[in-house]
């Protein structure tokens, strides 16, 4: 006769079915992580556009913009600035555009790289370069370098003064004729845009993973989660720059105290709010506060003006006519690396799963046995470190941070984890790559200083199609 299976045994069975099932789930996400990072491997984008310089009473700004004859962005050009016993290295990004602060007024030597060039292009004025340009102190003045074939005269041309003085406060880039206007689309731009997104959509999940699992396990819109991101980015300027301590080390730091950072604020504010039933709309009022709070404490220690985490400019390097940097490369190399272990926390271990438990439903949760308060910590603290190692990576990416850089890419932010569906990480995942491919694409059809407003209005028009985002789930209301 045969025996009857044991439940011990039929519960391990389907334990086991559960895992490999979870496994299954896990590898096409790691498949499609792996796939990107082999993409960029072979064509990493050019540099992001730089932050523009800001001219203030103890700053002067020197920059441009350069393009080529056809009128396209000339990217990974580079200057030398110097003069006043400084000597300062700079390269244009993917827009075309250049400018590097200074701290004493006089006059500078701007020196363009001819060697960097882009295959056949030549400078209209050679005997131009260099360029003096006389700097004050609280105003920015262009260098121009016009490419194109020589002109008879030797001029310039098209208003290629050895100076031209903005007004004070004003960036040079911005103030270069046609600087802010799209232009002509050609299929090496279109690539190169393409994974730019790509490498932003990267960088912008890793901070917005965060802000999805907080919002799934407790509800609360965190509007201060960009300062989280800021101070990632500051604290690795402050190890590299005032301590003297090397990238890795900094970094490493800038996200431990991050990570410490998130778990103290759940202990200090988030939790003892909770445990007196405070509502979501008053915590997120709180966030409001707490985030201009962090926002003017940055500015009041570290000042307005951009601040630069490695001040070395990594010199640009050409596959495929497409343009990548060490930074860029090792930026979305440790993105993809953190999101897949983001990944297999959530899908193959108990915490993880616990998680998901609590973000599904935290009553059924806590009546099955998980303790919710500690999921909550857990949550808050790896969302902060996550949150702080993506400032660190886009202050390298964008060659520069300063006290708002968080809260300028806040909206983006809340447009990626509600585009993809609120409360999921992978929605987070999804919904960023899709902000990131539109904010770099829209720049072919809108000025690029308007390229952010461009994905909150996708992000409008999907949501009026499928309110509950892509990877969301349709919930009954009333």
């Amino acid at each position: 006769m045969r025996r009857a299976a044991s439940p011990d045994r039929f519960t391990s069975s389907r334990t086991r079915i559960a895992h490999r099932s979870r496994r299954r789930a896990l590898v096409p996400l790691l498949t499609v992580l792996l796939s990107v990072l082999a993409a960029l491997l072979a064509a990493i984008p050019a540099q992001a556009a730089a932050v523009a310089c800001a001219a203030d009473a103890a700053t002067g700004c020197i920059g441009g913009t350069i393009r080529t004859a056809a009128g396209e962005p000339a990217a990974g050009i580079g200057l030398t600035v110097s003069g006043q016993g400084e000597s300062l290295e700079v390269v244009t990004g993917v827009d075309g555009r250049w400018s590097t602060p200074v701290t004493t007024a006089g006059d500078y030597e701007v020196l363009l790289d001819e060697a960097t060039l882009p295959d056949g292009e030549t400078l209209r004025d050679p005997a131009a370069n260099p360029r003096t340009v006389a700097v004050r102190l609280g105003a920015s003045v262009g260098a121009l370098f016009p490419l194109g074939a020589p002109t008879s005269g030797g001029g310039g041309g098209d208003g290629s003064t050895s100076s031209a003085t903005a007004e004070p406060g004003t960036d040079p880039a911005v103030t270069t004729p046609d600087s802010g206007k799209p232009s002509g689309i050609t299929a090496q731009r279109v690539a190169q845009q393409t994974v730019n997104g790509i490498v932003f959509g990267l960088l912008l999940a890793l901070a917005s993973v965060g802000l999805s699992l907080i919002y799934g396990t407790t509800g609360l819109s965190n509007f201060a989660h960009g300062e989280q991101v800021t101070l990632g980015a500051l604290l690795a300027y402050v190890g590299c720059q005032l301590l003297d301590l090397p990238l890795l080390v900094s970094g490493v730091v800038a996200v431990l105290l991050g990570a410490a950072s998130g778990w103290l604020q759940d202990a200090g504010i988030w939790h003892p709010l909770r445990r007196r039933r405070v509502g979501t709309t008053q915590q997120m009022i709180v966030t409001i506060g707490l985030s201009m709070a962090l926002q003017y404490t940055y500015q009041f220690f570290l000042g307005g003006s951009p601040l630069r985490i490695v001040t070395a400019n990594p010199k640009p390097v050409r596959i495929g006519g497409m343009l990548f940097t060490q930074q860029s490369l090792t930026s979305a190399g440790i993105a993809i690396i953190a999101i897949g272990a983001v990944a297999y926390f959530l899908v193959m271990t108990r915490t993880g799963r616990a998680t998901r438990a609590v973000s599904d439903n935290p009553a059924l949760a806590a009546a099955s046995g998980i303790t919710v308060e500690r999921i909550v910590r857990i949550v808050w603290t790896l969302g902060a470190g996550l949150a702080a190692l993506g400032g660190v990576l886009l202050g390298l990416y964008f060659n520069a941070t300063n006290w708002n850089m968080g809260g300028a890419i806040l909206l983006l932010m809340f447009a990626a984890v509600t585009l993809g569906g609120l409360g999921t990480a992978w929605g987070a995942l999804v919904g960023s790559l899709v902000i990131g491919l539109v904010v770099e694409l829209s720049t072919f059809v809108i000025p690029s200083d308007m390229r952010y407003a461009g994905a909150l209005v996708i992000l409008i028009l999907v949501l009026l199609v499928r309110p509950q985002g892509i990877l969301g789930r349709a919930e009954r209301i009333g």
